[in-house]
């Protein structure tokens, strides 16, 4: 099975596979327009907050090319001050597409510093244009790097963690939350890749893996790519996890995170707080993998990171390929969305993310490195980590 890719960009296109009909359905669509980027992300066509930050880059880097190469140009292009209203109104409908996810913001907030710095340059709109391009590229080529090497460092900390405390740091077992890998990135993922890199360095027995409710993350997306590399893997479902504690030798619990406060508090797919908790309780390892972008120094702590509630239909329906297999006229399997619940409920919680605090959080990792409380304090310093 080829590698697994959320992004690709050739002959010109910028194309996203629709994290919506997988696994069932490998369909890549095009993304021409800031309305069809902003609808994918809204619409979790594409998720994952390095994903989603990645593609709002070239989004824009996409349609400032197209602007550039029209002949006369568009109207916003005849001052400076046209056209920095006009990318910044772009910017900021963008970052409203998911508010927790904080590289996105992260992502936004980096172009409109590149657009004022070429502005303060005395660059005129063209040349703005194009060192907004490269910016834009930047943040997406930067992704898989730096994935690579948070994963790195997380893994061998695990590793030197289990021998510290008599084991082997071999055959380990380690749970994971939602979707952190290519599909949420630009390549190789975040808590995700920290498994992949275990199982590269025969470090690792197995990959658990909850469904995570209400969109399946885990169940449709970490299965496929587990699949797609020969990873041993187990699903579960959410509300196993303490079953799964008692009955297995789990020797860590890896999760990614949209948005880091500053004393280590994590938001992150809902569940994680579930999974933070019996992780304490049966002294297992909790280890939050995020690249830098992820951490918000200006945020306290958790209770000031904005949760996104999902519309309630969504926890009510579930989409997948219709069992036994039946194939279209192009052997396509066909898919079907029903209801699960009854119809007309007057109340639907359906939070998308939950907030994992800092003394349930074992160390936090990014590609900086790997932070860890000082002995007796229930939050983290990651001023070493960003």
């Amino acid at each position: 099975m080829p590698a697994l890719t959320s992004i690709r960009t050739s002959e010109g296109k910028l194309e996203i596979v629709n994290q919506l009909l997988l696994p069932h359905t490998v369909e890549f669509i095009e993304v021409s327009t800031i309305a069809e980027a902003y609808d994918a992300i809204k619409s979790m066509k594409i998720r994952g907050a390095p994903a989603i930050a990645s593609l709002a880059a070239l989004a824009v880097a996409d349609y400032l090319t197209q602007n550039l190469q029209r002949a006369s140009g568009p109207e916003w292009f005849g001052s400076v001050d046209a056209f920095r209203e006009h990318v910044n109104v772009i910017l900021t409908y963008l970052f409203t597409a998911r508010p927790t996810a904080v590289n996105l913001g992260a992502a936004t907030r980096r172009l409109s510093r590149k657009l004022q710095s070429s502005i303060d340059a005395g660059k005129d709109p063209r040349a703005i244009a194009q060192d907004l391009i490269a910016e834009a590229k930047e943040i997406d080529a930067e992704d898989v790097g730096r994935n690579k090497e948070m994963s790195k460092h997380g893994g061998e900390w695990l590793v030197e963690r289990v021998k510290s405390q008599g084991g082997s740091g071999e055959g380990l077992n380690v749970m994971t939350v939602c979707n952190t890998g290519s599909l949420a990135t630009s390549g190789y993922g975040t808590a995700l890749g920290l498994i992949t890199y275990l199982h590269e360095t025969g470090k690792l027995q197995r990959a658990f893996y909850t469904q995570s409710t209400p969109y399946h993350q885990g169940s449709r997306l970490t299965a496929f790519e587990l699949q797609s590399l020969n990873i041993p893997s187990t699903m579960l479902c959410d509300s196993m996890v303490g079953s799964l504690f008692q009955h297995h030798n789990i020797h860590a619990v890896a999760v990614g995170a949209d948005r880091i406060a500053r004393n280590g508090d994590t938001a992150n797919k809902i569940g994680t707080y579930n999974a933070a908790v019996l992780a304490a309780r049966h002294n297992i390892p909790f280890i939050v993998v995020a690249p830098v972008s992820t951490v918000d120094l200006e945020v306290a702590d958790g209770s000031g990171i904005p949760i996104e509630h999902r519309p309630a239909i969504e926890a009510c329906l579930v989409r997948g390929a219709l069992y036994p297999t039946t194939l279209d006229a192009n052997g396509v399997k066909q898919q079907a969305t029903v209801m699960v619940t009854p119809e007309g409920l007057d109340g639907v919680y359906n939070p998308s993310f939950d907030v994992t605090p800092a003394s349930l959080i074992t160390a936090i990792v990014t590609e900086k490195g790997v932070a860890v409380k000082k002995e007796g304090e229930d939050v983290f310093d990651l001023t070493p980590i960003v």
